[in-house]
């Protein structure tokens, strides 16, 4: 199955028609929890402590929908 959708907002990152910071807060925000620790390990993108679980620490709430600007009409996908 080819990934029309990926490599559509890949190509309009790539075009600057897209901001990939927007894109990065964007997907992490719809990812659970579960699956961004997934991602930091599969990829070794944190170190060890930093993906403990520390219920004693008050997690900081992101508003992941900040900034979004991005109509759907703009995302052209055939």
């Amino acid at each position: 199955m080819a990934r029309k959708v990926t490599n559509k907002l890949l190509e309009m990152m790539e075009e600057g028609a897209l901001d990939p910071a927007l894109l990065a807060r964007l997907a992490l925000g719809y990812m659970s929890e579960d699956d961004v620790r997934d991602l930091a390990e599969s990829n070794e993108l944190l170190e060890d402590e930093d993906l403990e679980d520390d219920d004693d620490e008050e997690e900081e709430e992101v508003d992941f929908d900040a900034g979004v600007g991005v109509e759907p009409e703009d995302l052209d996908f055939e």
